[in-house]
């Protein structure tokens, strides 16, 4: 920590000692006692941090933050944290990066995309966390959901990153409309088959009503990516110089989304924004839509009925798949070793079991904790609104999310392959053989 020098005036206090010890004996009582020094220590300063943090959804997360940030100060007076809000994730990264590109110093701790991680480290910014780890004991690190921890890990296995708002998109169907069509509200479509045949039902002419809905901007592989998961084939492995974006697996799965579109007619046309999807479901717009769990809060928050919101598994072609998401905590090399270590206490502090509970209760991300679920706050989440327990069910079939160097220019190609053939400008595998070979170009350079 910083500390401010302790000084005391002990030249005085020597002087009078010495006139004390040559001086005759006093007749009288004295009136005044020997002299003290006039000055008190002076406290030390508190290591001040800031935490960059992405608002990235709706709701009121700013706020519940900053309560988080006072909590943690209450009971670490010797740490000032700060919340900063910069926008998106990418806003956020960018921000950071311009400042450290400009001889700045970085904050200490922030939180970026899980899928960052090669990016972050390419640009040396991250600190690897294990040390701080091997103190904090296996106990620790094992509680994480293992899934979540595919994307906080680079090729060789050291920890960069520690998962805290983290998320796998989920599907959100209307259980009045499922009722009206003549569906079973509590036995929701579990494979393409049966996402096609549901969305027919509830589709109504004109786009009055559409029977599913996938946000396709922003980052349309996503979603997408849960279809060749759930295939048996992701779109990344374990190299960060490796994706697979043309597989037989990824080829059918766009060709399925095609088809909805196209051919069924049950998804509308275009490419959807992500913002605006939630807003279609709550509005009876949409009665079946894809969406991360992040969205859960607000969704119920805002929804006529929350009792109608059915949440479920993505449905896949015979069994289910989903990637994670979301973001991780990171600590930053530029920052001082004082704050280093106070951002590692805040880590800490925030991926508290009851913490990664609340967390998850006001947000609607994951629980990042196994042992968050033990709480005795999740229990009774869980069993008053049944639909904050299904991403983290559905973890058990989720892979990593994908993840490379150049990774959002990776990203951004496969996401292109997916909106050319949504759009109809691109057959779907013409689309992702030309996104195969341009990605293979970029990271050339790694390999």
């Amino acid at each position: 920590m910083h500390h401010v020098t302790r000084r005391q005036l002990l030249t005085g206090l020597s002087a009078a000692l010495v006139l004390a010890a040559c001086a005759p004996a006093p007749t009288a009582a004295p009136t005044a006692s020997a002299a003290k020094p006039t000055t008190t220590p002076v406290a030390a300063a508190a290591t001040e941090i800031e935490l960059y943090f992405p608002v990235a959804v709706g709701g009121p997360i700013a706020k519940i933050m900053d309560g988080y940030m006072e909590r943690f100060n209450a009971v670490n007076p010797g740490i000032k944290a700060k919340a900063v809000f910069a926008g998106g994730y990418p806003d956020v990264l960018t921000k950071i990066q311009t400042t450290v590109q400009g001889g700045g110093k970085p904050p200490a701790v922030a939180v970026l995309l899980s899928t960052d991680l090669f990016t972050l480290l390419d640009a040396d910014l991250i600190e690897n966390l294990d040390p701080y780890l091997q103190k904090a004991g296996d106990a620790y690190v094992n509680d994480f959901f293992p899934a979540f921890m595919l994307n906080s890990k680079d090729d060789k296995g050291k920890v960069w990153g520690i998962p805290f708002q983290r998320s796998t998109p989920v599907m959100y169907y209307n259980k009045a409309q499922f009722k009206e069509v003549g569906l079973d509200p509590n036995n929701p479509p579990k494979n393409w088959t049966e996402l096609a045949d549901a969305a027919k039902k509830l589709t109504k002419p004109n786009g009055e009503r559409w029977g599913l809905q996938i946000p396709s901007d922003g980052f349309p592989y996503w979603i997408f990516q849960a279809w060749p998961i759930s295939l048996g084939k992701n779109v990344v492995g374990t190299e960060a110089n490796k994706v697979f974006l043309n597989t037989a697996e990824s080829t059918e799965s766009l060709e399925y989304f095609v088809k909805l579109i196209k051919t069924d007619k049950v998804h509308p046309e275009g490419i959807i924004p992500w913002a605006t999807t939630p807003d279609a479901f709550v509005a009876g717009k949409a009665s079946m839509i894809i969406h991360t769990t992040g969205s859960l809060t607000n969704i119920l928050g805002k929804f006529p009925n929350p009792a109608d919101v059915g949440v479920a598994f993505i449905p896949g072609k015979n069994g289910f798949g989903a990637p994670t998401g979301g973001g991780n905590l990171y600590i930053f090399k530029g920052a001082p070793q004082d704050q280093k270590d106070a951002a590692w206490k805040l880590i800490q502090f925030l991926s508290q079991p009851e913490m990664a509970a609340e967390w998850s209760r006001d947000t609607g991300y994951i629980a990042s904790r196994k042992s968050s679920y033990d709480t005795d706050l999740m229990k009774k989440l869980i069993a008053e609104k049944p639909q904050y327990g299904i991403a983290r069910d559905q973890l058990q079939f989720a892979q990593k999310e994908l993840t490379s160097h150049q990774g959002a220019e990776v990203q951004k190609i496969y996401g292109n392959a997916i909106q050319a053939a949504i759009e109809g400008k691109k057959a779907p595998k013409q689309a992702l053989d030309e996104a195969q070979v341009t990605a293979d170009k970029l990271l050339s350079q790694f390999k």
